[in-house]
């Protein structure tokens, strides 16, 4: 089945959708659909929706979608992963509770000596 959804005037068409994930992350809701071109071949869509308010006060859902097709899943893991790695690597882990934050970055936790810590 294809639906056709009118955008910004321009008459879009989308396609049947084969397999769809949800995943709920604060403000965003992000989608991952899988659907089929004319040709039979999958492809995936991530859409980003975040709610907001116009200045009425009406809702409405703001939504960026990227296309990824089969041919480039590699590459575009290949540079997920990499930046993913390169946040975590530059990021210090940060523990917060009330007003108390503790930050821990790079840490050497093997020079702690326990018979001399004090009850």
């Amino acid at each position: 089945m294809e639906r056709f959804e009118q955008h910004a005037g321009i008459r879009q068409t989308e396609k049947e959708e084969i397999y769809s994930k949800q995943v709920r992350a604060g403000k965003r809701t992000y989608f991952f659909d899988v659907k089929k071109t004319r040709q039979g071949e999958l492809y995936l869509t991530v859409t980003e929706s975040k709610r907001r308010h116009d200045n009425d006060g009406s809702m409405y859902y703001e939504k960026h979608k990227i296309f990824l097709y089969k041919e480039d899943f590699e590459k575009f893991l290949n540079g997920l992963d990499d930046v993913i790695n390169f946040i975590d690597e530059s990021s210090p882990m940060t523990v917060e509770d009330g007003s108390l934050q503790e930050v821990i970055n790079g840490a050497d936790f093997s020079a702690i000596e326990f018979d001399n810590l004090q009850p």
